[in-house]
């Protein structure tokens, strides 16, 4: 059977496109149920991950995965803030390239597998401690992925039906990923209006505010499924 795996996966919506395929996503997150918890070809598995967890991953995934795809805490990467870098450092030095080495896991993971790996991150310290980015994009850029009348399926108070929203996000790729063609369409707001109502730095607003895109999910399966 086809596998994939996908890296601190909360809501999933990245595997959906795979799983809809005949995929059996491996969605790894610690907020899942500790463990290995089967829901059909949705396969999510409770552990936090580790700069060494690429070896563990693969012993619990097993052979015969095709794609991998991360979003890695972006909280000490971020430019957003910035402005605790300074306290982040003298409480601990290291505390950026902990987080860069938790963002190289994917790539691990990919190289593993010797197959198409990628992850995603905010505008942010990578570019300088990782390397530079192979593209970003905006949620809308991939809009025309969705139907006309398309309503978020999880989040619908929050965020625009088709991902009309813009949200800079940069990814870093490798191993013969293919950068999906973008099919934008114009949001009514700069940003998602949205987001005023999931204010706060509660788990469930990060949660809430980091959702994958779902046009760009769909695109990135149309470019890359086998």
């Amino acid at each position: 059977m086809k596998k994939a795996i996908f890296l601190y996966d909360y809501t999933g919506l990245m595997a959906k496109p795979w799983i809809k395929a005949g995929y059996e996503c491996w969605c790894f997150d610690g907020q899942h149920d500790p463990g290995v918890n089967r829901d059909g070809l949705h396969i999510k598995v409770g552990m936090w991950l580790h700069p060494t967890s690429a070896e563990a991953i693969s012993l619990i995934a097993g052979p015969g995965v095709s794609f991998v795809f991360g979003f890695p805490e972006c909280t000490d990467l971020t430019v957003a803030g910035a402005k605790h870098w300074e306290r982040k450092r003298n409480e601990n030095p290291d505390f950026q390239a902990n987080a860069m080495a938790l963002c190289d896991l994917v790539r691990m993971v990919g190289e593993v597998y010797n197959c198409p790996w990628a992850f995603e991150n905010p505008v942010g310290a990578l570019s300088t401690l990782y390397r530079k980015p192979d593209f970003s994009f905006h949620p809308c850029d991939y809009a025309g992925y969705l139907a006309e009348d398309d309503e978020h399926p999880v989040y619908p108070d929050v965020y625009p039906g088709r991902d009309l929203y813009n949200k800079n996000t940069c990814i870093w790729s490798g191993n013969c990923f293919v950068e999906p063609e973008k099919r934008r369409i114009e949001p009514l707001h700069k940003d998602n209006p949205g987001w005023r109502k999931c204010g706060g730095k509660s788990l469930k607003t990060k949660n809430i505010r980091s959702a994958t895109p779902r046009g760009f999910a769909a695109a990135v399966f149309e470019a890359n499924g086998i």
